[in-house]
Order: structure tokens, then C-alpha cells, then sequence
């Protein structure tokens, strides 16, 4: 009788932790304005004509779904030019990490204004920060370049592009339900900018000006609610250049690296492709001569099998905290660059090629295609593992 009284106990401590209500004051109307890059979308007719109060309740409702709370309630008032938001059916100090992210959006905004004030903000960016991210139930981590405008101004939804479409495919492919891949896709973009898709080169020059905002969220997303780090995954060039000006690692496409974020806190980090960079990696426009497809679907191939096995690393890691990152790398390399060489090949058919399965089975089944996938073999692995400085 007292063990399941014991139990019983357990139970109902359990059940008040899930359905608490947790109180925030986010700041002035001024502050949430500009931190919820409000109004969203609107152009003299708003696509989406929403309150304030309604842009901020729909993407912190998109952050407690994404947490796993699927029946909290998310309401938002304003008081005397205030804004408060109250959250029922979350655990008691899930007022936290939002806190948290408000603040380094602070950070954020500062760092804009000066890249503004000296004449290098350009009419159609926008400001906006990661919201409607999972704030408390993360897996992992992801350092992106900087978010579409399209996901802001049309979807408002940071998780909706065809970058992380495709990654969040990448990762159901590695076992991960598709319900569950936003807990895995925590997303810093070292310049957080929404804007269009080609803006790569012009944003080239603005990361020192976001230099606090970054280093602040890194070190704010790196450890899960229990204080287990997060593995991380660099994507594309200019971020595993970051992370070597930043930490002082050198980051290769599937190599490893250590960070450590703040003292005592040593992060995994992976490099890999930026996820969009496989349509212009196939892209036999980009190449010359009568085997321009060839040389187009022999390099997609590739590609395919290092995005592929860095999904495999992540959903490993993260599924696992505390998995060695060497071993799990060399596995997901071993399995999608030798062993399952020919399920690499019927994705790429499938999601790059538009393929159906069936014609997609039939194509990796030449001897043209046949001769492509022996490039697909498990590479040395890369780690880098020199003191970081602590930030």
C-alpha cells in the first residue's frame, strides 16, 4: 500500500509539472514588435491580418507543439503596453528558454540596427529570429546561413522551406518519425535575416555585426533540459567557416569537430553540405560536354550519400545523448556509402530526380549508374579536437 501510494504520489507530481501555467512578461509592444519581425506580412493588404498579440500566440504555439505539449494553451494580453503570455499545460520554468531567446534576439536587434546605421541593410530584409522552434524537448542543433524571406513573409513558419523540408526527409530516412523532426531542428542562423534565397554573397559581410547574438545562442541551445550536450550539424561553407573563425575548429564535410561553448560544455559538431546544395551540385547546367547529365547525377550521387549519412550522424546522436560521435559517424558512412550504396541512389532519383521508386530502381540498376555508385565508399574520417576557447 505505501509503494503504490509512493507511485500514486509520483503520478500526480508528474501530472501538476505537465500542467502548470507558466507566466511571462515579454516586454513593451515596442520590443515584441520588433523581436516578432511584426506585422509579418503585410504589404498596405496583410496577407495573414493579425494582431499583435495573435503573431506572437501563433509562434509560440508552434514552440509548445513542437515540444511535445500537444493540448497547451498559449494566451497573450497586452496591459499598459506590455505584453504578457500565458502558458498552460507546459512544465513550471518553460518561461525560460523563451526568456532566454528574447534576450539574445535583443542582441539580435542591436546588431542589426548597427549594420543599418552603417548603410549595409539592404530594403528586403527582415529581422527574425528562430521562433516556434522547441524550446525544451531538443535533440539537436543545426547552424544554418540565414532563414528565405518566404518563411516569414508567406509561411510564417521558420521550419517551412525547402532546406529544411528536405533535411527533416533526410532524417525520416534515418529512422527519425516524421511528427518528431522539429525536435531535432533547432536552428541558429549566423545572420538572422530573413531574406530571398539568392542573398547568399550579400550577406557575406554582416556576421561580425551578430557576433554577441550568435556566440549567445550557441552556448544557450548547446545542452538539453537535463544539461547533456546537443550534437550540432554546420551546414554549407560559410557556417563551417564560422565555426573556425568563431572556435578555432576546422569543420570539412563529414568531419568532426569539438566546441565548447561555455566552460565545461563540450559540443559535437558535424560539416556538412548546406541541404539545398545538392540541386546545384546536379544541376547539368553546371556542366559541359554531351555527359553533362552524367557528370550532373555522378556528382548529385555524392552529395546524396554525405547528406545521407551526416541525417544518419544527427539522428543517432541525438536520439542517443552520449553516443561516441566517431563511431556513430563512421556507422552512417559505412551504411549509406557502402552497404546501402543503392538505397543512396534510389533517393537521389526519388527526391532530386523526381523519379518514381520503381523507375528509380531501374536506373540504379545500369551499368552506367552501377559505375558512379563505386565513389560511395565510407571516407577517412575527419575530426578536429584542439582546445576551444571558452565563451
Amino acid at each position: 500500500m505505501l509503494k503504490l501510494a509512493g507511485l500514486t504520489l509520483a503520478a500526480l507530481t508528474l501530472s501538476t509539472a505537465v500542467h502548470a501555467d507558466v507566466d511571462l512578461n515579454l516586454g513593451s509592444t515596442e520590443r515584441v514588435t520588433r523581436l516578432f519581425a511584426y506585422p509579418n506580412n503585410c504589404n498596405v493588404i496583410c496577407f495573414r491580418n493579425w494582431t499583435l498579440e495573435q503573431t506572437v500566440e501563433h509562434y509560440l504555439t508552434q514552440s509548445v507543439q513542437r515540444d511535445g505539449y500537444k493540448t497547451a494553451k498559449v494566451v497573450v494580453k497586452t496591459d499598459n503596453k506590455q505584453l504578457y503570455a500565458t502558458i498552460s499545460g507546459v512544465p513550471k520554468g518553460y518561461d525560460k528558454p523563451l526568456t532566454a531567446l528574447l534576450q539574445a534576439g535583443d542582441l539580435a536587434y542591436n546588431g542589426a540596427s548597427k549594420l543599418s546605421a552603417d548603410g549595409k541593410w539592404t530594403y528586403n530584409w527582415y529581422l527574425f529570429l528562430p521562433l516556434g522552434m522547441a524550446l525544451e524537448n531538443r535533440k539537436s542543433v543545426e547552424l544554418l546561413h540565414f532563414p528565405p524571406d518566404y518563411s516569414l513573409i508567406q509561411a510564417q513558419d521558420y521550419l517551412e522551406s525547402k532546406t529544411t523540408d528536405r533535411w527533416a526527409a533526410l532524417l525520416t530516412n534515418n529512422g527519425i518519425p516524421a511528427d518528431q523532426t522539429p525536435g531535432y531542428q533547432t536552428i541558429i542562423d549566423i545572420a538572422p535575416i530573413a531574406a530571398p534565397s539568392s542573398a547568399g554573397k550579400d550577406l557575406e559581410g554582416v556576421y561580425g555585426y551578430f557576433k554577441d547574438y550568435q556566440t549567445t545562442m550557441v552556448k544557450e541551445v548547446s545542452q538539453n533540459a537535463s544539461g547533456a550536450a546537443l550534437p550540432m550539424v554546420a551546414f554549407g561553407a560559410p557556417v563551417r567557416n564560422w565555426i573556425k573563425q568563431q572556435y578555432g575548429q576546422t569543420v570539412d564535410v563529414l568531419g568532426l569537430a569539438t566546441i565548447s561553448p561555455s566552460e565545461g560544455v563540450k559540443v559535437p559538431v558535424l560539416g556538412s553540405n548546406h541541404p539545398s546544395y545538392i540541386w546545384y551540385a546536379a544541376d547539368p547546367e553546371a556542366y559541359s560536354g554531351s555527359d553533362a547529365q552524367a557528370k550532373a547525377d555522378a556528382a548529385g550521387l555524392k552529395v546524396m550519400g554525405q547528406d545521407l549519412s551526416a541525417a544518419c550522424w544527427q539522428a543517432g546522436m541525438g536520439s542517443k545523448p552520449g553516443t561516441d560521435p566517431t563511431v556513430q559517424l563512421k556507422s552512417c558512412t559505412q551504411t549509406w556509402q557502402v552497404t546501402q550504396k543503392e538505397k543512396t541512389c534510389e533517393l537521389f532519383y526519388t527526391s532530386i530526380r523526381n523519379l518514381t521508386p520503381e523507375q528509380a530502381v531501374a536506373k540504379c540498376s545500369t551499368a552506367q549508374v552501377k559505375s558512379q555508385l563505386k565513389q560511395l565508399k565510407s571516407p577517412a574520417l575527419v575530426t578536429s579536437s584542439a582546445p576551444a576557447p571558452h565563451l
